[in-house]
């Protein structure tokens, strides 16, 4: 199973986008944090194959997250900002490399991008899965 940790504060979106996932990605878990210190906690004590970060979250912003998950070890290509902003705002304040990618999570083109990523990971879970179930176990 593939884990996920949201951090965002508008707790209608982390509902929405958590139902989304069940309905459509079984082999992805979200865990879904609206207080970033709760997640800050759960960062040091879980592992998670991807975290979604919105970019304003107080007390924080999603730049001091983001420093802090890679610092807990969490690979920069496992991390996407999410923000109400548009997309050039985003890449001006989180330059390509930064992290796999930010991406404005109301508009619909964003939200594909997302989808897509979210799909590839349950993708390679599934085949993950498929694979471990015809090894011969000794």
């Amino acid at each position: 199973m593939v884990k996920i940790l949201l951090i965002d504060d508008d707790r209608r979106f982390n509902s929405q986008l958590k139902s989304h996932v069940a309905e459509y990605y079984p082999c992805l878990s979200m865990v879904a944090c609206a207080d970033p210190l709760e997640a800050l906690l759960l960062l040091r004590i879980e592992k998670y194959d991807l975290l979604l970060i919105d970019y304003e979250v107080p007390p924080f912003d999603g730049q001091k997250l983001l420093q802090y998950a890679i610092q807990a070890g969490v690979e920069r290509n496992r991390i996407v900002l999410l923000s109400g902003h548009d997309a050039a705002f985003l890449h001006k304040v989180c330059p390509s490399g930064r992290c796999l990618a930010v991406l404005n999570k109301f508009e619909a083109a964003q939200r594909e991008v997302l989808d897509m990523i979210l799909s590839s990971l349950n993708d390679k879970a599934e085949k993950a899965m498929s694979h471990d179930s015809i090894v011969p176990q000794i």
